[in-house]
C-alpha cells in the first residue's frame, strides 16, 4: 500500500492526475475480450484498438495479469482474414447485392483465439496478427508485426517479429513460470516486489528458491 492507496484493478485511471493510462480491464464491455487484472493501456478505449473482430467467428481475445500495452498497439482479430482456397480472395457474401453464400467457417482461414500471458510488455505501435499466443513475461519491440507465437521471457521484434533473446537463463525462466507471481493476493505480491524489480539476477534466484 502506498500513501495509504490500496491497488485497485478496476479503477479505469490508476495513476492520479493522469488520464491517458488505463487499466483495460474495467473499460472491456465485449464479452470476446477477456483481461486479468491490472493489465494496462497507455492510452484510452482500448477495444477501438482490436479490430476486425466480429461476432460471427468467435474468436476471443484474452490477455493476462499485469501486462504492459503501449499506446498504438493494434490487435488484429480473424475477420480480417479472407478466402485463400479459391480464385480469388473478394469476400463478396459481405457486400449488399452480390449472390455469394457466406462460406463455411471450415473454409475461412480462421487462427482461433489470441492469447497474451502475464506481465507481458508490447510496444507502442506493434501489430498482434489473429491466433498468436505470446508467452509469460515476453517483450515485443515496439513497430513489430507478430505472425507467429512468442515462447515465455522471449524477447521479439522487426517485420516479421523475430526472437532477439532469452530474457534470462533456463534456471530463472523455470522459476518464474513456477512462481506465478501475477496469481498470488496483493499482500503477496507487494512482499515479493523487492525479489521482483532486483537486478541482481543470481540474488533473485537465491531469493525465489527461499519461496518456492
Amino acid at each position: 500500500m502506498k500513501n495509504g492507496i490500496q491497488p485497485d484493478p478496476d479503477k479505469i485511471f490508476p495513476i492520479s492526475g493522469i488520464d491517458t493510462l488505463t487499466y483495460i480491464k474495467p473499460t472491456i464491455k465485449n464479452p470476446n475480450i477477456i483481461v486479468g487484472d491490472f493489465s494496462y493501456f497507455a492510452d484510452v478505449d482500448f477495444e477501438k484498438h482490436v479490430t476486425h473482430h466480429y461476432g460471427f467467428n468467435g474468436d476471443k481475445l484474452i490477455i493476462g495479469k499485469f501486462c504492459q500495452i503501449a499506446s498504438g498497439v493494434e490487435f488484429v482479430m480473424n475477420g480480417c482474414n479472407h478466402q485463400m482456397n479459391a480464385a480469388t480472395t473478394f469476400p463478396f457474401y459481405i457486400f449488399d447485392g452480390w449472390n455469394q453464400q457466406t462460406p463455411p467457417m471450415s473454409e475461412m482461414p480462421l487462427k482461433g483465439d489470441t492469447i497474451i500471458g502475464n506481465d507481458v510488455w508490447i510496444g507502442q505501435n506493434a501489430t498482434i496478427l489473429p491466433g498468436i499466443h505470446i508467452g509469460d513475461g515476453a517483450i515485443i519491440g515496439l513497430n513489430s508485426v507478430v505472425g507467429s507465437d512468442v515462447a515465455p521471457y522471449t524477447i521479439v521484434a522487426g517485420n516479421p517479429a523475430k526472437e532477439i533473446c532469452k530474457r534470462f537463463d533456463n534456471e530463472l525462466i523455470d522459476m518464474l513460470l513456477k512462481l506465478k507471481w501475477w496469481d498470488k493476493s496483493v499482500e503477496e505480491i507487494e512482499k515479493l516486489i523487492p525479489v521482483l524489480t532486483c537486478s541482481d539476477l543470481q540474488k533473485t534466484k537465491k531469493l525465489l528458491i527461499k519461496r518456492l
